[in-house]
């Protein structure tokens, strides 16, 4: 069986630099809330001794807290300063621009519109930043609902439907005299998408690997589906039939970008052996026998192929539940003037573990 993953899937940077900082975190660290919409990182995470509180509540004076990457209110802030309480905010960057942009449109006057989902935690932080005056939609039908009125501003969650929101947008644009467009759907969010849609278009059906709870992977499982394209939305590789892919020859595989890559490259590997094995379930033998290795240690040469790449580092899977980071500086000498002038997403390379 032929199998081919999307060009771009699995952690975006927002994400991975929430995880890596919640990694190098003291043991008692708290998350304010879980850190991504990924159980699997969540439990792994709770076994190195960072784990998610509901409210800062349960969170003792001068304990450290970790603003996890969906962001928070103001009043957090303050709340956290109170409690002296050391903060490491894992804000991720987009979702930081969008609550300023939402903050700016109430100081200007305009009637503020938030496009996401109303009990994402991301939509709830951003509206809280534009001082829980805005109006939150994500359907056609409710833009449709909106009075008219001079002035007004959206943004729209980081990981919403490009798609979708280019309709909910035209709507707005009749209801206004001037409509203040903040795009801030994020890059990597994009590019999911689209690699998603693209693949979809190409193969008999798609895996969709995340979350059940995460937003942006559940958008990624609805573009596809979009595409008239059979799809599977799973957490794990335990989740897989093989009644599913019943006289199919092309399977696509994507994944959300809370998704880390042990997960996708575990469905990767089993989906590529399916065939041989003829195996009607995935069972736990067979799960274990796709399982990784002990990571490797400083000092081993292994090979690995990359995943993804920015324009100060590459990340590249190698083969266990881990990844590793091949800054630019690395690459040659001299370094490139960014990673991704010199390596791209699938090129197979062989790394020194440095620690």
């Amino acid at each position: 069986m032929k199998v081919t993953l999307a060009a771009a899937c699995g952690f975006c940077y927002g994400v991975r630099r929430a995880v890596e900082l919640a990694e190098q975190a003291e043991k008692g660290t708290h998350t304010l809330g879980p850190i991504i919409h990924n159980p699997q990182v969540v439990g792994r995470l709770a076994e190195q001794g960072v784990s998610p509180v509901d409210s800062l509540d349960e969170v003792e004076k001068g304990a450290v807290v970790l603003i996890r990457s969906h962001g928070v209110g103001p009043d957090i802030y303050e709340k956290a300063d109170k409690q002296e309480l050391k903060v490491i905010d894992a804000t991720c960057p987009h979702v930081k621009k969008a609550q300023q942009d939402a903050k700016n449109i109430i100081e200007k006057g305009e009637k503020l519109i938030i496009v996401g989902e109303k009990a994402h935690p991301e939509v709830i932080s951003i509206s809280q930043w534009g001082a829980n005056r805005a109006i939150i939609i994500d359907r056609e039908e409710e833009a449709q609902q909106i009075p008219f009125c001079d002035s007004m501003g959206v943004v729209v969650q980081t990981t919403f439907s490009q798609e979708q929101f280019k309709r909910i947008a035209a709507i707005l644009q009749q209801k206004t005299n001037h409509l203040d467009v903040h795009m801030t759907i994020c890059t990597a969010t994009q590019q999911r998408q689209q690699a998603a849609i693209e693949l979809a278009g190409q193969v008999d059906a798609m895996i969709v690997i995340g979350g059940k709870n995460s937003a942006n992977t559940g958008r990624l499982a609805q573009v596809c589906r979009e595409q008239d394209c059979p799809t599977y939305h799973i957490e794990t590789a335990a989740e897989l039939d093989t009644d599913w892919f019943s006289g199919m020859n092309h399977i696509g595989i994507t994944a959300g970008a809370s998704t880390p890559d042990w997960i996708i490259q575990e469905v990767v590997k089993i989906m590529e052996n399916l065939q041989a094995e003829g195996t009607e379930v995935m069972s736990e033998e067979l799960l274990d026998k796709y399982d990784y290795e002990e990571n490797p240690k400083k000092g081993d040469v292994v090979k690995g192929t990359v995943i993804s790449v920015n324009d100060d580092a590459a990340y590249v899977s190698i083969g266990t539940k881990a990844e590793a980071i091949l800054p630019k500086k690395e690459m040659a000498v001299p370094a490139p003037e960014k990673a991704s002038d010199f390596v791209k997403v699938g090129d197979e390379l062989t790394v020194e573990i440095a620690n």
